[in-house]
């Protein structure tokens, strides 16, 4: 299993293929950022589409990314968009591609990673720590999580 970043593989095509087969409907969103090149416009310049892979066979993806769907904040960066696949899941494989955002976070000079979700006891596993509610650019009330970058 490796972590590539969708922008940096030359099968793009491919990638966006499985993305497009995720049937949780956040997923059919970033397939249709990705595939209508206005990724870059929701998520700011610099994010990354993660993902953990085994020869040609997508397992999960996360962005990592300056900003998600709290806007507008300050907080930054963030992990979103994450998916495994079903016959994958059970395995902690987000914990991969969590371990990678929280590198690149280091990397950049970030003490925090945020995650927001309507899922509870998810994350939590993780060890990522309820931080507030706040309002997503639909108008829900999201749950924001942080995890601390290890220095």
């Amino acid at each position: 299993m490796q972590i590539t970043n969708y922008f940096d593989s030359a099968e793009r095509a491919h990638w966006l293929d499985k993305i497009g087969l995720c049937e949780w409907a956040g997923g059919k969103y970033l397939h249709e950022l990705l595939e209508n090149g206005s990724f870059f416009d929701m998520a700011g310049e610099g994010a990354r589409v993660l993902m953990l892979v085994e020869g040609d066979e997508l397992i999960s993806f996360c962005t990592y990314a300056p900003k998600d769907d709290i806007q507008p904040t300050d907080l930054t960066p963030w992990v979103g968009f994450v998916y495994t696949y079903p016959q994958f899941r059970g395995k902690r494989y987000f914990g991969l591609l969590l371990d990678e955002a929280l590198r690149l976070a280091k990397a950049q000079g970030f003490d925090k990673l945020y995650i927001s979700t309507d899922h509870i006891g998810l994350y939590e596993k993780y060890g990522c720590e309820f931080l507030t509610e706040m309002t997503d650019v639909r108008g829900d009330m999201s749950r924001v999580y942080f995890k601390e970058v290890m220095k």
